[in-house]
């Protein structure tokens, strides 16, 4: 062979294998995260935005957490022999209601929890009827009927069948809005452990807000984007306007939660499972 067709031969097989590894990588490179090319946090799971200069941070104490002046369990929690720990319902006169609500507080001088990525490790446990979601929720305060008005939320979910979706409550309990990004991705997470992170910032001057949640679907901190979603105002409650605008909360049937909130909150209903490596942290805005 001619030493011009020589060159111009490596320069197609070059070409070649630079198209080959753009074609078969740079998709799995979008899909799923790398801890090698960002942060990790304190447990070694993969941090999807840094944390805010100066921002709070949040990490359960795995070897105790009722100890965690932070941190109200509000149920039933006991350590397990793989070092995690069980949740089984909230304590309500001396019994146990189903309802789990894990809540990250917001501690005294610190801001409200707003601009968040909040993550944690669960295995469901198999029961005769697991029918619930895992949802973490953020921008809230108490949801009670004393004080309806401070219950708002972003709530990232995900269903026991593997289907994800956002909720936003407006106040509680008649300012709830459809379910939005819902979609089955994997298949039924019960028996096993799973990922699940959600992310929620203001976007467009404070304006706006931008949800994503993420699924460790595995275990093995490979993190998948499941849903992107933003509520710019066409985002509205369902309930009828006599019962929505009776909480005279003076909000708006598309109010968008562009406020921050005391409560971080790992919750679900009727479902015992169990969790390991919670966290939630201020993060610096994408926008």
């Amino acid at each position: 062979m001619r030493p011009k067709n020589i060159r111009l031969f490596i320069i197609l097989t070059l070409i070649v294998c630079a198209f080959t590894m753009t074609y078969y990588y740079v998709p799995i490179s979008k899909t799923f995260l790398s801890n090698i090319v960002t942060n990790s946090d304190k447990f070694g799971i993969l941090e999807i935005y840094p944390t805010k200069p100066g921002g709070r941070e949040w990490f359960i104490d795995m070897n105790n957490p009722a100890k965690d002046p932070g941190f109200d369990p509000a149920s039933n929690i006991s350590h397990q022999m793989d070092g995690s720990w069980q949740v089984s319902g909230r304590l309500e006169n001396g019994k146990f209601a189903g309802e789990v609500r894990m809540e990250v507080l917001r501690l005294p001088g610190s801001e409200e929890w707003k601009n968040v990525e909040m993550t944690g490790y669960a295995k469901i446990i198999p029961t005769t009827n697991p029918n619930d979601s895992l949802v973490w929720s953020v921008r809230g305060g108490v949801h009670n009927d004393t004080a309806p008005c401070e219950g708002t939320a972003l709530k990232g979910g995900i269903d026991v069948n593997g289907t994800v979706s956002w909720v936003k409550e407006i106040w509680h309990t008649g300012g709830y809005t459809s379910k939005r990004a819902e979609a089955q991705i994997t298949d039924p997470i019960v028996g096993r452990w799973i990922g699940w992170k959600i992310v929620v910032y203001n976007i467009n001057n404070n304006t706006a807000v931008k949800m994503e949640s993420y699924l460790d679907d595995k275990a093995d901190n490979r993190w998948l984007k499941v849903t992107d979603l933003t509520d710019n105002g066409r985002w509205y409650a369902n309930s009828p306007d006599i019962e929505f605008y009776s909480a005279n909360c003076g909000k708006a049937k598309n109010y968008i939660i562009t406020n921050g909130g005391p409560l971080a909150v790992f919750r679900s209903d009727n479902m015992t499972w169990n969790f390991r490596d919670l966290s939630v942290r201020e993060i610096k805005s994408p926008s």
